[in-house]
Protein backbone atom coordinates (compact mmCIF):
# COMPACT_ATOMS: atom_id res chain seq x y z
CA UNK A 1 0.00 0.00 0.00
CA UNK A 2 1.35 3.41 -0.97
CA UNK A 3 2.40 5.65 1.90
CA UNK A 4 1.39 9.25 2.35
CA UNK A 5 4.14 11.74 1.48
CA UNK A 6 4.25 15.49 1.99
CA UNK A 7 5.75 17.25 -1.04
CA UNK A 8 7.48 20.52 -0.13
CA UNK A 9 8.37 23.29 -2.59
CA UNK A 10 9.98 26.34 -0.97
CA UNK A 11 9.70 29.13 -3.53
CA UNK A 12 10.80 32.76 -3.50
CA UNK A 13 7.18 33.89 -3.35
CA UNK A 14 5.27 31.01 -1.77
CA UNK A 15 5.64 27.85 0.25
CA UNK A 16 3.73 25.05 -1.51
CA UNK A 17 2.76 21.77 0.17
CA UNK A 18 1.08 18.74 -1.41
CA UNK A 19 -0.12 15.63 0.38
CA UNK A 20 0.23 12.66 -1.98
CA UNK A 21 -0.46 8.93 -1.70
CA UNK A 22 0.94 7.01 -4.64
CA UNK A 23 -0.27 9.02 -7.62
CA UNK A 24 -3.28 10.47 -5.80
CA UNK A 25 -3.14 14.08 -4.61
CA UNK A 26 -5.05 14.25 -1.32
CA UNK A 27 -4.67 17.91 -0.32
CA UNK A 28 -2.64 21.02 -1.06
CA UNK A 29 -1.83 24.14 0.93
CA UNK A 30 0.30 27.24 0.49
CA UNK A 31 1.46 30.32 2.36
CA UNK A 32 3.20 33.57 1.35
CA UNK A 33 6.96 33.47 1.89
CA UNK A 34 8.07 36.02 4.52
CA UNK A 35 10.56 38.54 3.22
CA UNK A 36 14.25 37.54 3.53
CA UNK A 37 13.45 34.00 4.73
CA UNK A 38 14.92 32.66 1.50
CA UNK A 39 18.10 34.14 0.07
CA UNK A 40 19.86 32.79 -3.05
CA UNK A 41 17.94 29.56 -2.70
CA UNK A 42 18.93 28.95 0.93
CA UNK A 43 16.78 29.24 4.04
CA UNK A 44 18.06 31.95 6.38
CA UNK A 45 16.27 30.65 9.50
CA UNK A 46 15.46 26.97 9.99
CA UNK A 47 13.28 27.76 13.00
CA UNK A 48 11.16 30.32 11.13
CA UNK A 49 10.80 28.06 8.08
CA UNK A 50 9.88 25.08 10.26
CA UNK A 51 7.19 27.16 11.93
CA UNK A 52 5.86 28.24 8.54
CA UNK A 53 5.69 24.62 7.33
CA UNK A 54 4.00 23.48 10.54
CA UNK A 55 1.43 26.30 10.49
CA UNK A 56 0.67 25.78 6.78
CA UNK A 57 0.15 22.05 7.35
CA UNK A 58 -2.18 22.78 10.26
CA UNK A 59 -4.17 25.44 8.37
CA UNK A 60 -4.57 23.13 5.36
CA UNK A 61 -5.37 20.01 7.35
CA UNK A 62 -2.31 18.16 6.02
CA UNK A 63 -1.03 15.29 8.17
CA UNK A 64 2.11 13.36 7.29
CA UNK A 65 5.12 11.77 8.94
CA UNK A 66 7.38 11.73 5.87
CA UNK A 67 8.31 14.45 3.43
CA UNK A 68 10.08 14.99 0.09
CA UNK A 69 11.52 18.40 -0.71
CA UNK A 70 12.49 20.12 -3.96
CA UNK A 71 16.08 21.34 -4.05
CA UNK A 72 16.25 25.02 -5.10
CA UNK A 73 17.73 25.59 -8.55
CA UNK A 74 20.23 28.04 -7.05
CA UNK A 75 21.98 25.33 -5.00
CA UNK A 76 21.83 22.21 -7.18
CA UNK A 77 23.83 21.00 -10.19
CA UNK A 78 22.33 18.51 -12.65
CA UNK A 79 24.03 16.99 -15.69
CA UNK A 80 23.75 13.91 -17.87
CA UNK A 81 26.99 11.96 -17.99
CA UNK A 82 28.27 8.91 -19.86
CA UNK A 83 30.59 6.79 -17.77
CA UNK A 84 32.30 3.43 -18.23
CA UNK A 85 30.45 0.57 -16.64
CA UNK A 86 31.59 0.21 -13.02
CA UNK A 87 30.50 -0.98 -9.60
CA UNK A 88 28.41 1.13 -7.25
CA UNK A 89 31.46 1.76 -5.05
CA UNK A 90 33.55 2.90 -8.01
CA UNK A 91 30.72 5.14 -9.20
CA UNK A 92 30.35 6.80 -5.80
CA UNK A 93 34.08 7.56 -5.84
CA UNK A 94 34.23 8.90 -9.42
CA UNK A 95 30.93 10.80 -9.65
CA UNK A 96 32.06 13.91 -7.71
CA UNK A 97 34.84 14.58 -10.23
CA UNK A 98 32.21 15.08 -12.96
CA UNK A 99 31.32 18.36 -11.20
CA UNK A 100 34.80 19.91 -11.02
CA UNK A 101 33.77 22.70 -13.43
CA UNK A 102 30.65 23.56 -11.42
CA UNK A 103 31.52 23.67 -7.76
CA UNK A 104 33.72 25.88 -5.61
CA UNK A 105 35.36 24.82 -2.38
CA UNK A 106 36.04 21.28 -1.21
CA UNK A 107 34.34 18.20 -2.62
CA UNK A 108 33.66 17.03 0.93
CA UNK A 109 31.26 19.97 1.32
CA UNK A 110 28.97 18.49 -1.35
CA UNK A 111 26.68 15.48 -1.67
CA UNK A 112 26.30 13.63 -4.99
CA UNK A 113 23.75 11.14 -6.29
CA UNK A 114 22.62 9.69 -9.60
CA UNK A 115 19.79 7.98 -11.47
CA UNK A 116 20.18 5.60 -14.38
CA UNK A 117 18.61 7.17 -17.47
CA UNK A 118 17.94 4.19 -19.70
CA UNK A 119 16.40 2.10 -16.94
CA UNK A 120 15.46 3.82 -13.64
CA UNK A 121 15.52 0.43 -11.85
CA UNK A 122 18.87 -0.71 -13.21
CA UNK A 123 22.03 -1.05 -11.14
CA UNK A 124 25.42 0.05 -12.46
CA UNK A 125 27.03 -3.36 -12.15
CA UNK A 126 26.08 -5.80 -14.86
CA UNK A 127 24.06 -3.36 -17.00
CA UNK A 128 25.18 -2.46 -20.48
CA UNK A 129 23.66 0.84 -21.51
CA UNK A 130 25.85 1.26 -24.58
CA UNK A 131 29.40 1.23 -25.85
CA UNK A 132 31.97 3.97 -25.67
CA UNK A 133 35.37 4.24 -27.28
CA UNK A 134 37.21 0.98 -27.92
CA UNK A 135 33.96 -0.91 -27.35
CA UNK A 136 33.99 -0.34 -23.56
CA UNK A 137 30.46 -0.72 -22.09
CA UNK A 138 29.07 2.59 -20.81
CA UNK A 139 26.10 3.77 -18.79
CA UNK A 140 24.21 7.04 -19.00
CA UNK A 141 23.34 8.78 -15.75
CA UNK A 142 21.56 11.86 -14.53
CA UNK A 143 24.01 13.08 -11.89
CA UNK A 144 23.09 15.55 -9.13
CA UNK A 145 25.24 17.52 -6.70
CA UNK A 146 24.39 19.97 -3.92
CA UNK A 147 25.87 21.42 -0.76
CA UNK A 148 25.83 19.09 2.23
CA UNK A 149 24.74 21.99 4.41
CA UNK A 150 21.57 22.42 2.31
CA UNK A 151 20.53 18.83 2.99
CA UNK A 152 21.31 19.17 6.69
CA UNK A 153 19.26 22.36 6.90
CA UNK A 154 16.31 20.76 5.08
CA UNK A 155 16.45 17.71 7.33
CA UNK A 156 16.57 19.79 10.49
CA UNK A 157 13.83 22.26 9.56
CA UNK A 158 11.45 19.46 8.61
CA UNK A 159 12.27 17.66 11.85
CA UNK A 160 11.33 20.81 13.72
CA UNK A 161 8.10 20.88 11.68
CA UNK A 162 7.32 17.34 12.83
CA UNK A 163 8.06 15.35 9.66
CA UNK A 164 10.97 13.18 8.54
CA UNK A 165 12.84 14.05 5.35
CA UNK A 166 13.05 10.95 3.14
CA UNK A 167 13.87 12.47 -0.27
CA UNK A 168 15.55 15.56 -1.67
CA UNK A 169 15.76 16.02 -5.43
CA UNK A 170 15.87 18.81 -8.03
CA UNK A 171 12.83 20.18 -9.84
CA UNK A 172 13.82 18.11 -12.87
CA UNK A 173 13.10 14.93 -10.90
CA UNK A 174 9.65 16.26 -9.94
CA UNK A 175 8.82 16.91 -13.59
CA UNK A 176 10.09 13.48 -14.63
CA UNK A 177 7.63 11.94 -12.15
CA UNK A 178 4.77 13.93 -13.71
CA UNK A 179 5.82 13.01 -17.25
CA UNK A 180 5.97 9.32 -16.34
CA UNK A 181 2.54 9.53 -14.70
CA UNK A 182 1.05 11.00 -17.88
CA UNK A 183 2.80 8.45 -20.07
CA UNK A 184 1.40 5.67 -17.92
CA UNK A 185 -2.07 7.20 -18.04
CA UNK A 186 -2.04 7.67 -21.82
CA UNK A 187 -0.08 4.44 -22.50
CA UNK A 188 2.19 6.37 -24.84
CA UNK A 189 5.50 8.21 -24.80
CA UNK A 190 5.54 11.73 -26.23
CA UNK A 191 8.66 12.52 -28.22
CA UNK A 192 9.38 15.80 -26.45
CA UNK A 193 8.14 17.79 -23.49
CA UNK A 194 8.78 21.43 -22.68
CA UNK A 195 7.77 22.46 -19.17
CA UNK A 196 7.77 26.21 -18.61
CA UNK A 197 8.06 27.28 -14.98
CA UNK A 198 6.82 30.87 -14.74
CA UNK A 199 8.46 31.60 -11.40
CA UNK A 200 8.66 34.72 -9.30
CA UNK A 201 12.37 35.51 -9.67
CA UNK A 202 13.07 33.70 -12.95
CA UNK A 203 11.53 31.67 -15.74
CA UNK A 204 12.94 28.24 -16.53
CA UNK A 205 12.28 26.19 -19.64
CA UNK A 206 12.86 22.46 -19.05
CA UNK A 207 13.33 20.29 -22.13
CA UNK A 208 12.76 16.53 -22.09
CA UNK A 209 12.98 13.74 -24.66
CA UNK A 210 10.37 11.39 -23.31
CA UNK A 211 11.19 11.30 -19.60
CA UNK A 212 14.86 12.15 -20.16
CA UNK A 213 16.03 15.67 -19.29
CA UNK A 214 17.88 17.27 -22.20
CA UNK A 215 18.38 20.92 -21.30
CA UNK A 216 17.23 23.80 -19.11
CA UNK A 217 17.07 27.39 -20.32
CA UNK A 218 17.07 30.18 -17.75
CA UNK A 219 15.46 33.58 -18.30
CA UNK A 220 16.49 36.04 -15.62
CA UNK A 221 13.07 37.64 -15.56
CA UNK A 222 10.04 36.49 -13.65
CA UNK A 223 6.68 37.51 -12.26
CA UNK A 224 8.46 40.06 -10.05
CA UNK A 225 8.92 42.10 -13.25
CA UNK A 226 5.15 42.41 -13.49
CA UNK A 227 4.99 43.51 -9.85
CA UNK A 228 7.42 46.32 -10.68
CA UNK A 229 5.32 47.36 -13.68
CA UNK A 230 2.13 47.59 -11.62
CA UNK A 231 3.95 49.27 -8.73
CA UNK A 232 4.84 52.09 -11.13
CA UNK A 233 1.34 52.20 -12.64
CA UNK A 234 -0.48 52.45 -9.30
CA UNK A 235 2.21 54.17 -7.25
CA UNK A 236 2.28 51.41 -4.61
CA UNK A 237 4.98 49.13 -3.20
CA UNK A 238 5.77 45.85 -4.96
CA UNK A 239 4.05 43.73 -2.29
CA UNK A 240 0.71 45.43 -2.84
CA UNK A 241 1.32 45.39 -6.59
CA UNK A 242 1.76 41.61 -6.41
CA UNK A 243 -1.61 41.33 -4.66
CA UNK A 244 -3.13 43.43 -7.43
CA UNK A 245 -1.59 41.21 -10.09
CA UNK A 246 -2.70 37.88 -8.64
CA UNK A 247 -6.22 39.10 -7.83
CA UNK A 248 -6.50 40.88 -11.21
CA UNK A 249 -7.44 44.10 -9.44
CA UNK A 250 -9.29 46.43 -11.82
CA UNK A 251 -8.53 43.92 -14.58
CA UNK A 252 -4.89 45.00 -14.32
CA UNK A 253 -3.62 41.82 -15.99
CA UNK A 254 -4.87 43.16 -19.33
CA UNK A 255 -3.39 46.65 -18.97
CA UNK A 256 -1.18 47.72 -21.86
CA UNK A 257 1.85 47.91 -19.57
CA UNK A 258 1.39 44.28 -18.52
CA UNK A 259 0.69 43.08 -22.06
CA UNK A 260 3.95 44.72 -23.18
CA UNK A 261 5.75 42.86 -20.39
CA UNK A 262 4.18 39.56 -21.52
CA UNK A 263 5.40 40.27 -25.05
CA UNK A 264 8.94 40.89 -23.81
CA UNK A 265 8.84 37.55 -21.99
CA UNK A 266 7.51 35.83 -25.12
CA UNK A 267 10.33 37.29 -27.24
CA UNK A 268 12.95 35.91 -24.84
CA UNK A 269 11.21 32.53 -24.83
CA UNK A 270 11.22 32.53 -28.65
CA UNK A 271 14.98 33.10 -28.60
CA UNK A 272 15.46 30.23 -26.14
CA UNK A 273 13.28 27.93 -28.24
CA UNK A 274 15.09 28.88 -31.44
CA UNK A 275 18.45 28.20 -29.82
CA UNK A 276 17.22 24.82 -28.58
CA UNK A 277 15.94 23.88 -32.02
CA UNK A 278 19.19 25.04 -33.62
CA UNK A 279 21.17 22.91 -31.17
CA UNK A 280 18.79 19.99 -31.68
CA UNK A 281 17.96 20.01 -35.42
CA UNK A 282 15.99 16.76 -35.09
CA UNK A 283 13.63 18.38 -32.57
CA UNK A 284 9.91 18.25 -33.31
CA UNK A 285 8.82 20.15 -30.20
CA UNK A 286 5.15 21.13 -30.51
CA UNK A 287 3.81 21.27 -26.94
CA UNK A 288 4.57 23.31 -23.83
CA UNK A 289 3.17 22.84 -20.32
CA UNK A 290 2.87 25.89 -18.06
CA UNK A 291 3.36 25.81 -14.30
CA UNK A 292 4.36 28.19 -11.54
CA UNK A 293 2.58 31.29 -10.26
CA UNK A 294 2.45 32.96 -13.66
CA UNK A 295 0.50 30.08 -15.19
CA UNK A 296 -2.72 31.43 -13.67
CA UNK A 297 -2.49 34.76 -15.56
CA UNK A 298 -4.80 34.20 -18.52
CA UNK A 299 -3.72 37.32 -20.41
CA UNK A 300 -0.09 36.17 -20.36
CA UNK A 301 -1.07 32.68 -21.52
CA UNK A 302 -2.91 34.28 -24.46
CA UNK A 303 0.16 36.34 -25.40
CA UNK A 304 2.47 33.33 -25.20
CA UNK A 305 0.02 31.27 -27.27
CA UNK A 306 -0.03 33.91 -30.00
CA UNK A 307 3.73 34.45 -30.19
CA UNK A 308 5.19 30.97 -29.63
CA UNK A 309 4.90 28.30 -32.25
CA UNK A 310 3.80 25.62 -29.80
CA UNK A 311 0.55 24.36 -28.32
CA UNK A 312 0.18 25.49 -24.71
CA UNK A 313 -1.13 23.23 -21.94
CA UNK A 314 -1.56 23.69 -18.23
CA UNK A 315 0.55 21.55 -15.90
CA UNK A 316 -2.65 20.06 -14.49
CA UNK A 317 -2.75 17.85 -17.59
CA UNK A 318 0.40 16.13 -16.31
CA UNK A 319 -1.04 15.57 -12.82
CA UNK A 320 -3.43 12.68 -12.11
CA UNK A 321 -6.77 14.28 -11.24
CA UNK A 322 -5.24 17.69 -11.79
CA UNK A 323 -8.37 19.14 -13.36
CA UNK A 324 -10.11 18.82 -9.98
CA UNK A 325 -7.39 20.59 -7.97
CA UNK A 326 -7.51 24.31 -7.22
CA UNK A 327 -4.45 26.22 -8.50
CA UNK A 328 -2.94 22.89 -9.50
CA UNK A 329 -0.29 24.47 -11.76
CA UNK A 330 1.27 26.20 -8.76
CA UNK A 331 1.81 22.89 -6.95
CA UNK A 332 3.39 20.96 -9.84
CA UNK A 333 6.83 20.62 -8.23
CA UNK A 334 5.51 19.74 -4.76
CA UNK A 335 3.22 17.09 -6.25
CA UNK A 336 5.87 15.68 -8.59
CA UNK A 337 8.54 15.35 -5.89
CA UNK A 338 6.11 13.46 -3.63
CA UNK A 339 5.07 11.17 -6.48
CA UNK A 340 8.71 10.19 -6.92
CA UNK A 341 8.50 7.92 -3.86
Amino acid sequence: MAKTILGVDIGHDQLKLALVRGKQVLKTASAPMPENLLRQGQVTSREAMAELVKNTMKAGGLRANRAAIVLPNDVVFVKNVDMPQMSVEQLEYNLPFEFNDYITGELKDYVFDYAMLSDPNAKPTGSEEGEGENGVPTMELMAVGTLRSVLEDDKELLRKAGVKLVLTAPAISAYISLIRAQQEKLSQVAEEYCILDLGYEAIRMYMFRGDRHVATRLLEMGMSNLDNVLADVYGVDVHLAHTYLMSNYENCQTREECVNAYSNIAVELMRALNFYRFSNPDSSLEHMWLCGGGAVIEAMRDTLSEMLNVELHRAEELIPGGEKLTECNTYAQAIGIAMGL
